[in-house]
Protein backbone atom coordinates (compact mmCIF):
# COMPACT_ATOMS: atom_id res chain seq x y z
CA UNK A 1 0.00 0.00 0.00
CA UNK A 2 1.46 3.13 -1.10
CA UNK A 3 0.48 6.24 1.19
CA UNK A 4 0.58 8.27 -2.19
CA UNK A 5 -2.63 6.82 -3.33
CA UNK A 6 -4.72 7.47 -0.22
CA UNK A 7 -5.39 11.33 -1.15
CA UNK A 8 -4.48 11.27 -4.74
CA UNK A 9 -3.00 14.46 -5.31
CA UNK A 10 -0.19 13.17 -8.04
CA UNK A 11 -2.08 15.35 -11.04
CA UNK A 12 -2.99 18.73 -11.33
CA UNK A 13 -6.43 17.73 -10.98
CA UNK A 14 -6.15 17.13 -6.62
CA UNK A 15 -9.06 14.32 -6.77
CA UNK A 16 -7.88 13.48 -3.11
CA UNK A 17 -9.68 9.75 -3.25
CA UNK A 18 -8.22 7.31 -1.27
CA UNK A 19 -7.55 4.58 -3.88
CA UNK A 20 -6.24 2.47 -1.66
CA UNK A 21 -9.70 1.89 -0.49
CA UNK A 22 -11.07 1.43 -3.84
CA UNK A 23 -12.14 5.05 -4.58
CA UNK A 24 -11.41 6.10 -8.54
CA UNK A 25 -10.78 10.12 -9.37
CA UNK A 26 -10.46 11.87 -12.86
CA UNK A 27 -8.36 9.20 -14.32
CA UNK A 28 -9.93 5.74 -13.35
CA UNK A 29 -6.85 4.15 -11.83
CA UNK A 30 -6.91 2.41 -8.77
CA UNK A 31 -3.90 1.53 -6.44
CA UNK A 32 -2.65 -1.15 -8.37
CA UNK A 33 -0.75 -0.55 -11.55
CA UNK A 34 -1.90 -1.62 -14.77
CA UNK A 35 -0.37 -2.39 -17.73
CA UNK A 36 -1.27 -2.97 -21.43
CA UNK A 37 2.00 -3.16 -23.21
CA UNK A 38 5.74 -3.74 -22.69
CA UNK A 39 7.73 -4.18 -25.78
CA UNK A 40 10.62 -2.69 -27.99
CA UNK A 41 9.19 0.63 -29.69
CA UNK A 42 10.89 2.44 -32.67
CA UNK A 43 8.57 5.41 -33.36
CA UNK A 44 10.11 7.23 -30.63
CA UNK A 45 12.64 10.38 -31.44
CA UNK A 46 15.94 9.02 -32.70
CA UNK A 47 18.08 9.66 -29.82
CA UNK A 48 15.49 7.94 -27.91
CA UNK A 49 14.73 4.66 -29.96
CA UNK A 50 18.19 4.36 -31.66
CA UNK A 51 18.57 0.95 -33.62
CA UNK A 52 17.61 -1.08 -30.97
CA UNK A 53 14.44 0.30 -29.47
CA UNK A 54 12.77 1.73 -26.44
CA UNK A 55 12.06 -0.39 -23.94
CA UNK A 56 8.72 0.84 -23.76
CA UNK A 57 5.40 0.21 -20.98
CA UNK A 58 2.17 1.23 -21.52
CA UNK A 59 0.34 1.85 -18.37
CA UNK A 60 -3.69 2.13 -18.67
CA UNK A 61 -5.33 4.98 -17.89
CA UNK A 62 -4.45 9.15 -18.10
CA UNK A 63 -4.97 12.17 -16.02
CA UNK A 64 -5.52 14.04 -19.32
CA UNK A 65 -8.87 13.02 -21.76
CA UNK A 66 -7.52 14.17 -25.33
CA UNK A 67 -10.38 13.66 -27.69
CA UNK A 68 -8.04 12.95 -29.94
CA UNK A 69 -6.00 10.61 -28.44
CA UNK A 70 -4.19 7.80 -30.58
CA UNK A 71 -3.79 6.02 -27.19
CA UNK A 72 -7.36 6.02 -26.66
CA UNK A 73 -8.01 2.16 -26.38
CA UNK A 74 -5.36 2.38 -23.38
CA UNK A 75 -6.12 5.66 -22.13
CA UNK A 76 -9.76 6.36 -21.05
CA UNK A 77 -11.05 5.91 -17.43
CA UNK A 78 -12.64 2.86 -18.63
CA UNK A 79 -9.39 1.01 -19.76
CA UNK A 80 -8.48 -2.02 -18.51
CA UNK A 81 -4.86 -3.20 -18.28
CA UNK A 82 -3.05 -6.21 -17.00
CA UNK A 83 -2.30 -5.21 -13.24
CA UNK A 84 1.55 -5.53 -11.74
CA UNK A 85 3.39 -5.21 -9.33
CA UNK A 86 6.52 -2.81 -8.55
CA UNK A 87 8.78 -6.21 -8.34
CA UNK A 88 7.12 -7.52 -11.55
CA UNK A 89 7.73 -4.17 -13.10
CA UNK A 90 11.68 -4.11 -12.04
CA UNK A 91 11.75 -7.75 -13.80
CA UNK A 92 10.28 -6.55 -16.87
CA UNK A 93 12.67 -3.70 -16.94
CA UNK A 94 15.66 -5.69 -16.49
CA UNK A 95 14.41 -8.33 -19.50
CA UNK A 96 13.78 -5.30 -22.12
CA UNK A 97 17.58 -4.18 -21.08
CA UNK A 98 18.63 -7.67 -22.53
CA UNK A 99 16.44 -7.15 -25.29
CA UNK A 100 18.96 -4.53 -26.16
CA UNK A 101 17.02 -1.72 -25.05
CA UNK A 102 18.67 1.85 -25.02
CA UNK A 103 16.27 3.11 -22.24
CA UNK A 104 12.94 1.97 -20.18
CA UNK A 105 10.08 4.11 -21.52
CA UNK A 106 7.49 4.71 -19.02
CA UNK A 107 4.44 6.23 -21.23
CA UNK A 108 1.39 8.27 -18.94
CA UNK A 109 3.32 7.32 -15.30
CA UNK A 110 2.44 10.07 -13.25
CA UNK A 111 -0.96 8.01 -12.04
CA UNK A 112 1.40 5.00 -10.90
CA UNK A 113 4.44 7.08 -10.05
CA UNK A 114 5.06 5.64 -5.95
CA UNK A 115 4.19 1.80 -7.44
CA UNK A 116 6.80 3.12 -10.58
CA UNK A 117 9.54 4.64 -7.96
CA UNK A 118 9.37 1.40 -5.82
CA UNK A 119 9.89 -0.39 -9.33
CA UNK A 120 13.02 1.73 -10.40
CA UNK A 121 14.57 1.22 -6.73
CA UNK A 122 14.37 -2.61 -7.49
CA UNK A 123 15.76 -3.08 -10.65
CA UNK A 124 18.45 -0.55 -10.00
CA UNK A 125 19.34 -2.96 -6.87
CA UNK A 126 19.38 -5.33 -9.19
CA UNK A 127 21.93 -3.90 -11.62
CA UNK A 128 20.25 -2.03 -14.51
CA UNK A 129 22.48 0.19 -16.19
CA UNK A 130 20.05 1.86 -18.75
CA UNK A 131 18.47 5.20 -18.32
CA UNK A 132 14.34 5.65 -17.60
CA UNK A 133 12.26 7.98 -19.63
CA UNK A 134 9.20 9.35 -17.53
CA UNK A 135 7.01 10.06 -21.03
CA UNK A 136 4.36 12.40 -20.06
CA UNK A 137 1.74 14.67 -21.31
CA UNK A 138 2.71 17.37 -19.08
CA UNK A 139 0.18 18.69 -17.28
CA UNK A 140 1.93 17.99 -14.26
CA UNK A 141 2.50 19.46 -10.42
CA UNK A 142 6.22 20.66 -10.15
CA UNK A 143 6.10 19.57 -6.28
CA UNK A 144 5.38 16.02 -8.01
CA UNK A 145 8.02 16.01 -10.63
CA UNK A 146 10.86 17.55 -8.04
CA UNK A 147 10.11 14.26 -6.47
CA UNK A 148 11.79 12.03 -9.54
CA UNK A 149 15.33 13.29 -8.49
CA UNK A 150 17.59 10.10 -8.75
CA UNK A 151 14.78 7.78 -10.11
CA UNK A 152 14.66 9.61 -14.14
CA UNK A 153 17.30 10.35 -16.32
CA UNK A 154 15.50 11.34 -19.19
CA UNK A 155 11.69 13.63 -19.76
CA UNK A 156 9.94 12.88 -22.45
CA UNK A 157 6.88 15.54 -22.40
CA UNK A 158 4.41 16.96 -24.40
CA UNK A 159 3.70 20.82 -24.72
CA UNK A 160 0.47 20.13 -25.14
CA UNK A 161 -1.72 23.89 -25.69
CA UNK A 162 -0.22 27.55 -24.89
CA UNK A 163 -4.70 28.61 -25.50
CA UNK A 164 -6.72 27.35 -22.06
CA UNK A 165 -9.46 27.65 -24.81
CA UNK A 166 -7.89 24.40 -26.81
CA UNK A 167 -7.04 22.65 -23.54
CA UNK A 168 -10.49 22.77 -22.27
CA UNK A 169 -12.30 21.89 -25.61
CA UNK A 170 -9.62 19.34 -26.94
CA UNK A 171 -8.76 17.93 -22.94
CA UNK A 172 -11.30 19.19 -20.14
CA UNK A 173 -7.73 20.97 -18.54
CA UNK A 174 -8.39 24.91 -19.38
CA UNK A 175 -5.28 24.85 -16.67
CA UNK A 176 -3.01 23.35 -18.57
CA UNK A 177 -0.76 26.33 -19.61
CA UNK A 178 -0.66 27.26 -15.79
CA UNK A 179 1.27 24.11 -15.28
CA UNK A 180 3.57 23.40 -18.43
CA UNK A 181 6.33 25.66 -17.84
CA UNK A 182 7.32 25.34 -14.19
CA UNK A 183 6.76 21.37 -14.77
CA UNK A 184 9.28 21.40 -17.84
CA UNK A 185 11.21 23.72 -15.62
CA UNK A 186 11.50 21.28 -12.50
CA UNK A 187 12.29 18.42 -15.32
CA UNK A 188 15.34 20.26 -16.37
CA UNK A 189 16.38 21.30 -13.21
CA UNK A 190 16.72 17.11 -12.60
CA UNK A 191 18.11 16.26 -15.77
CA UNK A 192 20.51 19.38 -16.85
CA UNK A 193 21.18 19.91 -20.68
CA UNK A 194 21.02 17.00 -23.07
CA UNK A 195 23.80 14.54 -23.03
CA UNK A 196 24.28 11.86 -25.57
CA UNK A 197 26.52 9.14 -25.86
CA UNK A 198 28.80 7.36 -28.37
CA UNK A 199 26.25 6.29 -30.74
CA UNK A 200 24.36 9.36 -30.24
CA UNK A 201 21.64 8.09 -27.93
CA UNK A 202 19.70 10.87 -25.19
CA UNK A 203 21.54 9.68 -21.77
CA UNK A 204 20.35 12.41 -20.20
CA UNK A 205 18.10 15.96 -20.59
CA UNK A 206 14.28 16.75 -21.74
CA UNK A 207 12.61 16.94 -25.05
CA UNK A 208 9.61 18.91 -25.32
CA UNK A 209 7.44 17.51 -28.01
CA UNK A 210 4.51 19.57 -29.61
CA UNK A 211 1.89 17.78 -31.48
CA UNK A 212 0.46 19.95 -34.07
CA UNK A 213 -3.49 20.23 -34.37
CA UNK A 214 -4.79 20.67 -37.72
CA UNK A 215 -6.21 24.63 -37.94
CA UNK A 216 -4.08 25.43 -34.74
CA UNK A 217 -0.89 26.84 -36.08
CA UNK A 218 -1.01 30.07 -34.10
CA UNK A 219 -0.71 28.17 -31.09
CA UNK A 220 2.00 26.08 -32.27
CA UNK A 221 4.19 29.37 -33.11
CA UNK A 222 3.41 30.69 -29.39
CA UNK A 223 4.74 27.15 -27.65
CA UNK A 224 8.01 27.63 -30.20
CA UNK A 225 8.67 31.31 -28.85
CA UNK A 226 7.92 30.12 -25.21
CA UNK A 227 10.09 26.98 -25.67
CA UNK A 228 12.76 29.84 -26.84
CA UNK A 229 11.99 32.35 -24.30
CA UNK A 230 12.16 29.45 -21.65
CA UNK A 231 14.78 26.75 -22.50
CA UNK A 232 16.30 27.98 -25.43
CA UNK A 233 19.52 25.55 -24.98
CA UNK A 234 18.11 23.16 -21.86
CA UNK A 235 16.00 21.23 -23.96
CA UNK A 236 15.40 19.30 -27.12
CA UNK A 237 11.96 20.46 -29.14
CA UNK A 238 10.22 17.95 -31.11
CA UNK A 239 7.91 19.49 -33.92
CA UNK A 240 5.28 16.30 -34.67
CA UNK A 241 3.78 16.16 -37.57
CA UNK A 242 1.73 12.71 -37.02
CA UNK A 243 -1.42 13.57 -35.63
CA UNK A 244 -3.95 11.10 -37.74
CA UNK A 245 -7.87 11.58 -37.03
CA UNK A 246 -9.17 8.44 -35.19
CA UNK A 247 -12.76 8.07 -34.07
CA UNK A 248 -16.25 9.46 -35.00
CA UNK A 249 -17.02 11.88 -32.05
CA UNK A 250 -14.12 14.34 -33.42
CA UNK A 251 -15.09 18.22 -33.87
CA UNK A 252 -14.79 18.99 -37.59
CA UNK A 253 -11.59 21.25 -37.46
CA UNK A 254 -10.18 17.93 -36.14
CA UNK A 255 -11.48 15.48 -39.14
CA UNK A 256 -8.07 15.97 -41.19
CA UNK A 257 -4.28 16.04 -40.78
CA UNK A 258 -1.65 18.53 -40.71
CA UNK A 259 -1.27 20.50 -44.17
CA UNK A 260 1.85 21.33 -46.26
CA UNK A 261 1.85 25.21 -45.54
CA UNK A 262 0.42 24.86 -41.62
CA UNK A 263 3.60 22.32 -41.12
CA UNK A 264 6.14 24.42 -43.22
CA UNK A 265 5.13 27.62 -41.74
CA UNK A 266 5.91 25.89 -38.47
CA UNK A 267 9.63 24.57 -39.66
CA UNK A 268 10.21 27.82 -40.84
CA UNK A 269 9.55 29.24 -37.71
CA UNK A 270 11.21 26.16 -35.99
CA UNK A 271 14.38 27.05 -38.01
CA UNK A 272 14.48 30.61 -37.61
CA UNK A 273 14.02 30.79 -33.79
CA UNK A 274 16.97 28.29 -33.72
CA UNK A 275 15.76 25.68 -31.42
CA UNK A 276 17.51 22.05 -31.48
CA UNK A 277 15.97 18.96 -32.53
CA UNK A 278 13.26 16.97 -34.51
CA UNK A 279 11.06 17.68 -37.20
CA UNK A 280 8.70 14.63 -39.31
CA UNK A 281 8.22 14.14 -42.35
CA UNK A 282 4.44 12.87 -44.16
CA UNK A 283 5.81 9.32 -43.33
CA UNK A 284 4.86 9.67 -39.76
CA UNK A 285 1.20 10.20 -40.50
CA UNK A 286 -1.31 7.15 -40.55
CA UNK A 287 -2.83 4.38 -37.70
CA UNK A 288 -0.02 2.21 -38.82
CA UNK A 289 1.98 4.15 -37.03
CA UNK A 290 -0.24 3.27 -33.74
CA UNK A 291 0.86 0.47 -31.76
CA UNK A 292 -1.17 -2.59 -31.40
CA UNK A 293 -2.99 -2.58 -28.01
CA UNK A 294 -5.27 -5.56 -28.63
CA UNK A 295 -3.26 -7.72 -26.51
CA UNK A 296 -1.91 -6.92 -22.88
CA UNK A 297 1.69 -7.38 -23.10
Amino acid sequence: MYTDYTNCRLCPRECKVNRNNGEVGFCGASAEAEVNRIDLHFMEEPVISGKNGSGTVFFTHCTMRCIFCQNKEISRRSSVGKKISAEQLAEQYIILEQKGAHNINLVSPTQYMPTIKKSIEIAKQNGIKIPFVYNTSGFERPEIIKGLKDYIDIFLTDYKYQSPFLAKEYSNCEDYPDFIIDAISQMIKITGSPVLNDDGILKKGTIIRHLMLPGQLSDTLKIMNKVKKYFNDTALFSLMRQYTPTGDNLPDELRRTISDLEYSTATEEFEALGLEGFVQSDSSVGTDKIPNFSQSI
